[in-house]
């Protein structure tokens, strides 16, 4: 399945990035730079099985297995995201520099991200009747997209 990811998926591999991740005890290994390269330069949100296969295309020697282990820990870093999009195994793109939520057509599966505004309003509005502290958002609608209905 493929996904556009749009602007919305806007974290570039920095520098910054890579410090932070080192920070925190990473150490950021060829094949986890390739896993963050193939992710960023993608217009979609990728599997696991996508990811292998254009990880392979460029290091041959690369495994399933470290394809796994190179997004727990970049997952586990904060700089890539796991996403459910209606199906049952997970897809992936980098953390993005805002927050993006996320539709799929339950009919042809496409997938579309967008923001708003006033997605956020109404958790800041949460937060300050309720006292919460909210640490993440993830918001994703299912329907049909206009070509399905």
């Amino acid at each position: 399945m493929t996904i556009p990811n749009g602007q919305a998926n806007a974290i570039a591999f920095t520098r910054d990035s890579i410090a932070a991740f080192r920070r925190r005890g990473g150490r950021l290994t060829h094949q986890r730079q390739l896993v963050l390269e193939i992710l960023e330069e993608s217009q979609e949100h990728l599997d696991a099985g996508a990811l292998y296969e254009r990880a392979k295309a460029r290091d041959p020697d690369i495994g399933l297995a470290t394809i796994y282990r190179s997004l727990a820990r970049l997952k586990q870093a904060g700089l890539v995201q796991e996403e459910q999009l209606g199906e049952d195994h997970a897809h992936f793109e980098t953390t993005p520099s805002s927050p993006h939520h996320h539709f799929t057509c339950l009919g042809c599966g496409r997938v579309v991200e967008f923001e708003s505004g006033e997605v956020m309003k109404v958790i800041g509005r949460l937060c300050d009747r309720e006292g919460l502290q909210v640490t993440g958002v993830r918001l994703h609608l299912s329907g049909y997209c206009p070509t399905c209905r």
